[in-house]
């Protein structure tokens, strides 16, 4: 990922000039960008010619080209290297370019990168044909230098700010974990949530962007804990009443660290509401009921599951049946959702097994995204 710093702009000819650049806008800086990571350009042309003219256009930019004739060995080239931009002709061997937009687009793994689309056809139900097959912008020959340029600077502009939203996004999962691996009872806590819920959200029918964001949000329900004291967190005498208004915190500021995150949203009723109680008299917010969002419903009961079935440092793991037999109290006594309760119990081994296969499958490929960024992020940082 390129962090570009911004850098107000300077002069050194005069002190009036240097006046008014400190009230410049803030602009790129070059100097600073690492030109071992400039962006990479595939052009996908069959003949050389084209080729070589659009590299000339660009002959004094910081960009890395990879080449290839036909559609089909750009695709091969997608799947191995890190790629900024496409920029193919709308005629192409073998494989149109319309078509080579339709695979990129659907492939999870490169469905952001941007595709340029340059044809010598003219007619505006050429552009439609482009446009339409995910082509991100559009050129017609003869092409002026000036215009591919300025083309091309935006594509990527929007590229790297894509870029750091899913880097952000991905940090924000590593963070979850890192609260995880706090303490080591928990170990593999933020996974089992992800798979129960899901597991229950498919016995309930839930939407593709519901299962999503209970995937997401066994990870990130309890983010906030990052803000609390280890003293507080891993303490082994009962908390004081000062000592557990910190920790009630917990959801609130876990909702605070992941709403600036827009593809998060979905995430925050999870984060903020999975401690509330059917009865009321729960936290933050002392909501009831089916006032309680669903989705922090299903987490709060695979929640309470997990902490049942492990072993912590004041109780062993219970059975299976012990667990369920002591959810089924608390939902008597007006703690939890009767009727998830039920359903929950009546959720098999099998089934739960059955439901994250299926959720993760090449179907639910965000998933399998996240859980690449995250693999790759341990290593990046075992190094």
């Amino acid at each position: 990922m390129r962090i570009r710093l911004l850098m107000a702009e300077t002069t050194t000819k005069s002190a009036g000039m240097a006046q008014s650049s400190a009230s410049a806008p803030f602009a790129w800086n070059p100097a600073l960008e690492d030109l071992s990571d400039c962006p990479s350009i595939l052009i996908v042309d069959d003949l050389e010619i084209n080729r070589r003219l659009l590299k000339a256009m660009l002959k004094n930019t910081n960009y890395r080209f990879l080449e290839a004739k036909r559609a089909v060995d750009a695709l091969q080239i997608l799947e191995k290297e890190r790629i900024d931009l496409v920029i193919l002709d709308l005629v192409s061997p073998g494989m149109s370019g319309p078509e080579f937009c339709r695979q990129v687009k659907r492939n999870r793994k490169t469905q952001l990168v941007p595709v340029l689309m340059i044809t010598s056809l003219h007619g505006v139900e050429n552009e439609i044909q482009g446009i339409d097959s995910g082509a991100d912008e559009f050129l017609t020959k003869p092409l002026h230098p000036a215009l591919v340029r300025a083309r091309i600077r935006a594509m990527l502009r929007n590229k790297a700010a894509v870029d750091s939203l899913e880097e952000a996004e991905t940090i924000l999962f590593a963070l979850a974990q890192a609260v995880e691996s706090r303490d080591h009872y928990t170990a593999g806590h933020c996974e089992r949530l992800a798979t129960y819920g899901v597991s229950v959200g498919n016995a309930l029918g839930l939407s593709r962007k519901e299962l999503v964001a209970l995937h997401r949000g066994g990870y990130l329900h309890d983010i906030g804990k990052v803000a609390v004291p280890d003293r507080i967190l891993h303490g082994t005498a009962k908390l004081t009443e000062p000592e557990w208004d910190i920790m009630k915190l917990h959801t609130i500021r876990g909702e605070e660290i992941c709403r600036p995150m827009k593809s998060l949203a979905p995430v925050l009723p999870i984060i903020r509401s999975h401690h509330e109680r059917w009865d009321g008299t729960g936290y933050p917010d002392g909501l009831a009921g089916e006032n309680i969002p669903l989705s922090a419903r299903i987490l709060q009961v695979v929640d309470i599951y997990d902490a049942l079935i492990t072993a912590r440092t004041y109780k062993p793991a219970m059975s299976h049946q012990e667990a369920i037999r002591i959810m089924k109290e608390e939902a008597a006594r007006g703690w939890r959702d009767p009727e998830l309760i039920a359903l929950f119990a009546s959720v098999s081994n099998d089934s739960w097994k059955e439901g994250i296969a299926e959720f993760a499958s090449s179907e639910w490929s965000e998933v399998q995204a996240m859980r690449t960024s995250l693999e790759n992020m341990k290593i990046s940082l075992s190094h």
